[in-house]
């Protein structure tokens, strides 16, 4: 499954790791599904995750952070939007359309009701978080033994 994951979901998942979007990091270390991003996403991820109140918050190190890029450039694929979308409300948040359009995404899981209101878009998928682990375990349990 090719997946856009709104930055909001990845920060939660990495600091609350036993959460209930915990699962969404975890399943990506085991390479159940393929991360699509950009580089101004990364950007993203990467800003936020380095922000004091962030880092204090909630204990993060350097090793933390590194060891998240790391996982989205392993088991990720980068990919750079063809085309503007200006279709959301939220204009930061039309980048991950155009990462998912680009990409030929299967979903973008998000839970910024700026991104829900739009599902589909393009007739991909934008689903919350809970749906998409969901849907990776009906995949899991459709896998022949």
């Amino acid at each position: 499954m090719r997946a856009v994951i709104d930055t909001n979901i990845l920060v939660r998942a990495l600091i609350m790791p036993h959460g209930t979007v915990g699962p969404v990091l975890q399943r990506l270390r085991h390479a159940e599904y393929i991360l699509l991003y950009s580089q101004p996403l990364l950007e993203e991820l990467a800003d936020v995750l380095n922000r004091p109140r962030i880092r204090d918050k909630y204990g993060l190190n350097e090793t933390d952070i590194t060891t998240v890029l790391r996982l989205m450039l392993l088991r990720g694929e980068a990919v750079t939007p063809t085309r503007p979308i200006t279709v959301c409300r939220d204009p930061k948040d039309n980048k991950f359309l155009g990462v998912a359009a680009a990409g030929q995404a299967d979903v973008l899981v998000s839970g910024d009701e700026d991104l829900l209101v739009l599902h589909p878009f393009e007739g991909i998928p934008i689903i919350s978080p809970a749906e998409f682990l969901r849907r990776l375990d009906e995949r899991d349990t459709d896998k022949p033994v």
